[in-house]
């Protein structure tokens, strides 16, 4: 499905050809020390665009991967594997999109014990994520 959206004081805006279907958290410490708790997110591919990208930051958060945020108000925008040049895209930008299926779980071997989703996902590892990036 195609999906527009936009951050928190709209400077920004996000158009992507597909979203998935599938909504993904991940619990590796950088997320949730970015985010203050998991990042949920969407897989958006490689078509999208960025409509104020004065206003965008991005932080090279390691060797395979960026991240992007508003300048101004601070929304988190996207995750962005470098290689692939591949958008993983903050859930809630979307407001046109209101059915994700909760599917999976990603570096639960990095989550914490004080929070725990009721859902039945699969769950991978970070040795398990990074092996199937190859």
């Amino acid at each position: 499905m195609r999906g527009q959206g936009k951050c928190l004081c709209g400077e920004v805006k996000v158009i992507a050809a597909k979203v998935s279907e599938n909504l993904g958290v991940c619990h590796c410490s950088m997320c949730r020390k970015w985010t203050g708790g998991p990042l949920f997110a969407v897989d958006c591919g490689t078509d999208v665009v960025f409509e104020g990208q004065d206003a965008i930051a991005i932080y090279d958060s390691s060797a395979w991967a960026e991240r992007g945020f508003c300048k101004k108000c601070g929304t988190h925008l996207f995750y962005k594997l470098k290689a692939k040049s591949q958008y993983i895209v903050a859930t809630g930008l979307f407001d046109d999109i209101k059915t994700y299926h909760f599917d999976h779980q990603i570096f639960i071997d990095e989550k914490p014990e004080y929070y725990a989703f009721e859902n039945q996902t699969h769950n991978m590892t970070g040795a398990e994520v990074f092996a199937k990036l190859g």
